[in-house]
């Protein structure tokens, strides 16, 4: 299987970008949608920002079967998915580990986004349940009021889950579900991908090239 962003290399770091910026907190959880996360964490790297990357048991696997990630569960290779370039801004921790640094509020990470979003960890963050790393990285987003953007990846989706999408936006998550747009006439679906993860950039406050804009705001 091609990775999700093949043929788009990244653009080098941003030189403006140095060691005192914070880091970005990155979760994966087990939705389809992996080409999203695989993009988000590419572009974040080549703006220069290091990427702290927690990946659930069902996010390995999702990463495995939709973006050809090799290794195994236990044991990922993500010199599949990134090359070296990303890969030395991305510390990879498993979301079984609970004592990692984004798991304390004194750790410092700018932002945190569960990307892409399952039901499950939806709603384990929508009632302040944390039973892995994504679930406490979040919560702690949240008590210490950053931001913290999620991503929610599943259609149609019933009242439980947009009860919990609400839930969570009143406590002060912004709620990004995938949802491209098509205004930028898209002829792929990296292009396609480019667009929600140019959305939650924005969000985010990273810098991107992603040419994912509306023509009429130009």
């Amino acid at each position: 299987m091609s990775r999700p962003n093949s043929g788009r290399r990244p653009r080098k770091a941003d030189p403006r970008a140095g060691p005192a910026d914070p880091p970005l907190v990155v979760g994966v959880t087990g939705a389809s949608g992996a080409a999203y996360a695989v993009r988000l964490v590419e572009c974040a790297a080549a703006a220069g920002r290091r990427v702290w990357l927690i990946v659930s048991r069902p996010g390995r696997m999702v990463l495995a079967d939709e973006a050809g990630m090799g290794g195994s569960v236990d044991a990922p290779d993500l010199s599949t998915l990134w090359p070296a370039e990303v890969l030395d801004r991305v510390r990879y921790v498993p979301a079984e580990v609970l004592d990692a640094p984004p798991a304390s509020g004194s750790f410092g990470a700018g932002a945190t986004v569960v990307i892409p979003c399952s039901m499950n960890t939806l709603a384990a963050l929508a009632h302040g349940l944390t039973q892995n790393l994504v679930h406490r990285a979040a919560h702690v987003a949240l008590k210490e009021g950053r931001p913290l953007v999620v991503v929610p990846r599943e259609m149609p989706v019933t009242r439980i889950d947009l009860e919990n999408m609400a839930r969570l936006a009143a406590a002060g998550a912004v709620v990004m579900p995938a949802m491209p747009a098509f205004y930028h006439r898209p002829r792929s679906v990296a292009d396609v991908v480019d667009f929600v993860v140019a959305k939650v950039l924005d969000r985010l406050g990273v810098p991107h090239d992603l040419d994912v804009v509306w023509p009429g705001a130009q």
